[in-house]
């Protein structure tokens, strides 16, 4: 399958359009499927998409369609870019279309709130899991914004076997966008998923304290709590100290495209959960995410104060600065010891006798 393929990417948001610009650019037929006729006739006619990615035009080998039959017909990868909480309902409506040895690729980043099933999971429940061998994940610290504009980025493509992670990796590989793969694919998911909760605290915390030394020591302290819960769900540690976990923490708690950021600023400035959510005009995962991650929390008995704090300000109306206070006045801890307990836990279970820190 060489790089006049087709490919089929559905949702035509900001990071849907980008990566079927970029894989245009690469010598792909693309189709980019979207449910909203204006958004069809849009994207086809102008050659932009002027809501999500303004500025960038679109390759002429790029062709929107509302047609779920018609993009999927024939696709050799098909790119799901759909927010989380509709990936079940667009997957079932596809799968009838979708070739058993087209490559499916998930890039959104968040947990189904209602199972708390990974979106992995989702797909073996709603596909069957004899398909799951032509699944994957692509995550990393990626922006659509300066993917669209070819600014250099890394990020990592995860899968249960080493053959549709490395098809995965061909597929987007190229001179700005270098892809790695790791077979870690819950720690993948959780990496992505659960840096859009920290993300949003960190706005929070720039919309009401702006200092940095709170915000380092926000993201410090989410990176340790997702990382316990990652063990406790079997992933691999230091999945969380690459481009999944740790890079892609960093991006979407710092930069200004972060939606999740944004939602949490407006939040830290007094507004509400409805009325920031409203400003920013795109899906924020990270709402949905808080609510399944405490759900998860509880299910695996891990200690997330972070994640419970932001639970209750989001949907149980504390004060952002109590919820500080709060974890600042928790009990006393060894940072040191906390981590090495979590990783000897790891190993011992993995029946490893020699691990390394």
């Amino acid at each position: 399958m060489g790089e006049n393929g087709k490919v089929a990417v559905l949702g035509a948001g900001s990071w849907g359009t980008a990566l079927a610009a970029h894989l245009a650019d690469k010598g792909y037929r693309v189709g980019l499927w979207s449910r909203r006729p204006d958004q069809v006739e849009q994207l086809n006619t102008c050659r932009e998409n002027s809501r999500y990615l303004p500025g960038i035009k679109l390759p002429e080998n790029m062709l929107a369609t509302g047609d779920l039959e018609h993009v999927l017909s024939a696709a050799e990868y098909v790119v799901f870019s759909v927010p989380s909480h509709s990936f079940r309902q667009v997957l079932s409506d596809a799968l009838a279309y979708i070739d058993e040895n087209a490559l499916v690729i998930n890039t959104a980043k968040g947990i189904e709130e209602n199972s708390l099933q990974r979106l992995s999971e989702v797909f073996g429940e709603v596909a069957g899991n004899g398909r799951a061998k032509n699944y994957a994940v692509l995550s990393g610290p990626s922006h659509a914004e300066e993917v669209a504009l070819k600014m250099p980025a890394a990020v990592v493509v995860a899968a249960a076997s080493d053959e549709p992670a490395t098809r995965g990796q061909d597929l987007f590989m190229t001179e700005t966008f270098r892809v790695y793969t790791n077979p870690d694919i819950i720690g993948v998911e959780l990496g992505g998923a659960l840096k859009n909760i920290i993300a949003l605290g960190t706005g929070i915390v720039d919309g009401f304290i702006g200092s940095d030394n709170t915000k380092a020591a926000f993201i410090t302290r989410g990176l340790a709590e997702i990382t316990r819960l990652g063990i406790a769900m079997h992933a691999n540690p230091l999945t969380f100290a690459g481009l999944a976990g740790l890079g892609d923490l960093i991006v979407t708690c710092t930069s200004k495209h972060s939606r999740n950021r944004r939602a949490g600023i407006e939040i830290g400035r007094g507004n509400s959960l409805e009325q920031a959510l409203a400003g920013v005009n795109m899906v924020v995962e990270g709402v949905r995410t808080t609510r399944a991650t405490h759900g998860l929390a509880k299910a695996w008995g891990v200690e997330m104060p972070i994640t419970e704090q932001m639970y209750q300000v989001l949907f149980k109306g504390k004060n952002p600065k109590t919820a500080v206070v709060n974890l600042m006045n928790r009990d006393k801890t060894n940072e040191v010891e906390e981590v090495a307990l979590a990783k000897i836990k790891w190993w011992i279970e993995k029946d490893d006798k020699s691990p390394a820190f």
